[in-house]
């Protein structure tokens, strides 16, 4: 494959690169002439390009590293036992992808659950790799060396408030009604530069590594959304936690990733929020009109 290259010293996240690229060149072929859409519930949408890129990635991996377990999003289970376990979203960001919305990737991260561990709990995050085919943009990671952005090392931003900020989140694609983030999204928004939503949340978290980003939570992801991502962050020298502050674990049902100077500043707000105290009121249409004739 050609492309964007990595470190020598990323050695498996190199070979996991180019397994990424690889299916990143699928995705954006299938992209290009447009695919056909189905639902896995009300919702929630997956193409024939989400079924072919996890089909080769599984055959990549397999290959590669023949004893490692893989979990992927479209139901590969395999060797689920090993000491090494893959996480695979073959195409973050299904329904941007669906209707020509240019904002996915593909996500790969290793874990490391060494025997003895017990049920429940994580193991080491060893490499992760995310890759956006239609930006040829290569992010990876391995632990202890750094985080990198097409061959280049990559930190977190150095902005230090909310109000100089600017964060992401996502939505679920079911039962959106059922899920509070809308309110958060509106405290954040009135807090901050600006909250972005585009629809990926391994880019969210890459982006959030690569400094683009100061922050991103989300509720409810799952590990083949968060593995790879969560690494970056990491080694690019942010925080991962759940909302109250606590450990990240893979199947945190919140995922709070920041560049480390905002993190006691929004898990205040999150305890003040969950609590209903230091909620902003909302304008009438009159106030708001009145407030934009003022500047």
């Amino acid at each position: 494959m050609t492309g964007p290259r990595l470190p020598s010293e990323l050695k498996i996240a190199s070979q996991a690169a180019e397994i990424a690229q690889e299916a990143g060149a699928l995705v954006r072929r299938f992209f290009e002439r447009g695919v056909a859409t189905e639902y896995k519930g009300d919702v929630d949408l997956v193409t024939e390009a989400d079924r072919a890129s996890e089909k080769l990635i599984v055959e990549r991996l397999s290959a590669a590293w023949p004893t490692h377990g893989i979990f992927g999003e479209e139901g590969a289970r395999q060797r689920m036992e090993s000491e090494y376990r893959w996480y695979v979203d073959p195409l973050d960001g299904t329904t941007n992808f669906a209707h020509g919305f240019p904002v996915f990737c593909i996500s790969l991260g290793l874990e490391r659950r060494r025997p003895g561990l017990a049920d429940g709990q994580d193991g080491e995050l060893v490499a992760g790799v995310i890759y956006d085919p239609m930006r040829d943009e290569l992010f990876a990671a391995e632990v202890g060396r750094g985080a990198w952005m097409n061959g280049r090392r990559i930190h977190v931003s150095a902005t230090k408030t909310l109000s100089e900020s600017l964060l992401a989140t996502g939505f679920p694609s079911r039962k959106r009604h059922a899920n509070p983030n809308i309110h958060f999204y509106q405290e954040f928004t009135l807090r901050s530069h600006g909250v972005r939503r585009a629809g990926s949340a391994a880019l969210d978290l890459a982006y959030t590594a690569c400094g683009r980003l100061d922050a991103f939570w989300e509720f409810n992801l799952n590990p083949w959304d968060t593995t790879a991502g969560a690494l970056l962050v990491l080694e690019a020298g942010g925080t991962m936690t759940d909302f109250a502050g606590d450990l990240f674990r893979l199947d945190s049902r919140e995922v709070l990733a920041t560049n480390g100077r905002l993190q006691q500043e929004l898990i205040a707000l999150f305890a003040n929020m969950f609590s209903g105290k230091d909620l902003s009121p909302i304008p009438t249409p009159r106030e708001y009109a009145a407030a934009r004739q003022r500047g």
